[in-house]
């Protein structure tokens, strides 16, 4: 078990409102582990032993449809709160979780929850807010989903990833984790061709430069125009 310095992690959301004694206290408990490119830190439909708070790297949690396909549900960045099956009162995980690039994870047994729940109630609520934060943001998109047209879903998902992995950059704004034309069109509920034609047209107009993996917003003004149907 490697012991993590609790004055590194304590700005972190997780952890946001603990006192000295109670980051200490959660610490205690926590296993560091890495989790390398590609890895499952979890699998949909096992049972759910661990809850863990990433602390380095991305992770996207899919889900698979009755027909086989993977679905992007969200993807998570440093400071969040991931697996935390207690709090959903189930007893196996309801996605897969997996690495997009090399992750550094805090991970604590199942049995810690209830403990941590009476004795360190700050990180449990903490969770809740973020499971309600993740809620309602399933709710926005399931009314996209069903009421906005292609393009604003597309716009809307990538303002999504800046928002969580966003970096300045010289020209504007790079979504700083692995994200594939594949992945936005899983998370706006299109086809691959529908979002390479899409990031065509906006590397004309000037609002991305889309690589292998990478996204660079160039426009920011513009993207959110788009996104909110203006």
């Amino acid at each position: 078990m490697n012991k993590v310095d609790p004055t590194l992690i304590q700005d972190l959301k997780a952890f946001a409102g603990l006192e000295q004694g109670e980051l200490e206290r959660v610490l205690d408990q926590a296993h560091s582990s890495l989790f390398a490119k590609g890895d499952a830190f979890f699998r949909e439909g096992e049972r759910a032993q661990r809850f863990f708070v990433l602390l380095d790297g991305f992770l996207q949690v899919v889900r698979t449809t009755e027909n086989g396909e993977q679905v992007i549900m969200r993807h998570f960045a440093p400071g969040e709160v991931f697996g935390i099956a207690p709090a959903l009162n189930r007893d196996t995980y309801p996605a897969s979780a997996l690495a997009v690039a090399d992750c550094v994870a805090l991970h604590w047994p199942n049995k810690c929850w209830q403990e941590f729940a009476n004795e360190v109630p700050r990180f449990v609520q903490n969770a809740h807010g973020a499971v309600g934060e993740r809620l309602n943001d399933s709710q926005d998109r399931i009314v996209e989903m069903a009421t906005e047209q292609v393009e604003r879903r597309v716009a809307r998902a990538v303002a999504r990833l800046v928002k969580q992995a966003g970096k300045p950059s010289e020209r504007g704004i790079r979504i700083d984790m692995p994200i594939s034309r594949q992945d936005i069109a899983e998370m706006s509920g299109t086809t691959l061709h529908t979002v390479s034609r899409i990031f065509s047209s906006w590397a004309d107009q000037g609002l991305v430069a889309v690589g292998r993996q990478k996204i660079e917003v160039l426009s920011a003004h513009k993207l959110v125009t788009i996104a909110e149907g203006h």
